[in-house]
């Protein structure tokens, strides 16, 4: 089909052409980022923590360790956690994946040098590492005689440094690219070196787990201690929820009068942590079918009002020989240029938005992936726009048409 015609008619009304046009535009510059924040929340949802996650349960006590009994308190709940039926293991941790709240230190290579990156750590008992169900991929756990009092390690002028740790995958090739870790020292507690006895495969930060560069930064420490978190796997995923409830028994057994704040699985831990996100990718959802739906209203009126003002132009066509199809095709091509004219300068608009959002708030760069299916939408969404009045166009018939020129 010669487009000439469909150009020039176009000039002819430059206000209505231009307003759908920047519509497009504007159209597609939201559609393409929010569809890329919507991805990228995912993506942030999905990421492992580390934890075998079907398997494990949390209860969460508060004030563990106020008192001189604090500490055998905590090795009576583990005695009476670790006798249940059904539970493979149980640790007191000072955090958890998911948990949001926990601490950082800081992680040298030499005493003398800057810090390199922060690290979560965990502290907890030699089953620690077997409750949360962490893949071991090089190394040992740790093991009795290497365990330190929290109580003397925390006491004000303590010397006790820490003398082995287990890491993370992601961290040992950040701090030994291309070497085994196991061995080697690093700096983190104070200036004493602690040696690396195991890498584990992930354990996500308590916090941050939304950032990229760090988020699988994790130190285990062998340090036991009265700690807020009871972290226990249970033998059986289908039985979580009976032995959830024989725990938080046993926990009121051992002190009546200890409130415990939390009872829950890993699974209600994720929907808890990520629940704002959640709650934002649906809104850019809502937002994204309200902006076609509303694009898709603009096409359809002003494709309505040109075959109403062209009721006479088209009848002429039709009396000349024009059939149906070609009127049709004419209104399909017509919102096709349309349509290109806004995805282009929407494509432009896209990256502005894009490092807007980049220096505002810090998201990654706008993959190049998404302006394509940005265009392709809505390629495809004025083409169903524009049918219905094509379709009203394409049947006028020739001497009614005619009568109104």
């Amino acid at each position: 089909m010669d487009i000439r015609p469909i150009l020039s008619a176009l000039r002819r009304h430059k206000t209505a052409s231009s307003l759908i046009i920047l519509e497009i535009a504007l159209s597609c510059a939201i559609l393409c980022n929010a569809v890329f924040l919507i991805h990228t929340r995912l993506q942030l949802m999905e990421r492992v923590t580390g934890l075998a996650e079907n398997d494990v349960v949390r209860l969460q006590v508060a004030n563990p360790g106020t008192d001189d009994n604090a500490p055998a308190l905590a090795e009576e709940d583990l005695a009476a956690l670790r006798a249940l039926p059904g539970v493979k293991a149980a640790a007191a941790a000072n955090s958890i994946p998911l948990g949001m709240t926990g601490r950082s230190l800081d992680i040298k290579l030499r005493p003398e040098q800057p810090p390199l990156f922060e690290a979560s750590y965990y502290m907890g008992d030699a089953q620690l590492l077997d409750a949360m169900g962490l893949n071991l991929v090089a190394g040992r756990r740790f093991t009795p005689d290497e365990l330190i009092d929290w109580k003397a390690l925390d006491a004000p002028n303590s010397k006790l440094g820490m003398p082995v740790a287990i890491v993370t995958r992601g961290m040992a090739e950040r701090l030994f690219p291309g070497q085994n870790a196991v061995g080697k020292s690093i700096y983190a507690w104070d200036d004493t070196p602690t040696t690396i006895v195991g890498v584990v495969d992930h354990l996500a930060q308590p916090h941050g787990h939304n950032d990229p560069a760090s988020y699988d930064f994790s130190v285990l420490l062998p340090v036991k201690g009265a700690f807020p978190n009871y972290i226990v796997r249970v033998a059986d995923p289908s039985r979580r929820a009976e032995v959830l409830k024989q725990a938080t028994d046993a926990l009121k057994r051992t002190a009546p009068s200890r409130l415990i704040l939390k009872q829950e699985t890993v699974e209600e831990m994720r929907d808890s942590y990520y629940r704002s996100d959640v709650e934002m990718a649906w809104l850019l959802v809502i937002v994204c079918i309200a902006l076609l739906v509303i694009t898709a209203f603009g096409i359809v009126g002003l494709a309505s009002f040109w075959v109403q003002q062209r009721t006479g132009q088209i009848g002429v066509r039709r009396a000349l020989g024009a059939t149906r199809t070609q009127i049709l095709r004419y209104f399909q091509t017509e919102n096709f240029l349309l349509a290109t004219f806004g995805i282009a300068l929407g494509m432009l608009l896209a990256y502005a938005v894009n490092q807007l959002l980049m220096a505002k708030y810090e998201l990654p760069r706008l993959p190049l992936m998404y302006l394509p299916i940005g265009a392709v939408v809505l390629w495809m969404l004025g083409q169903i726009a524009v049918w219905g009045p094509a379709r009203r166009a394409a049947a006028i018939p020739p001497a009614v048409a005619t009568r109104s020129v």
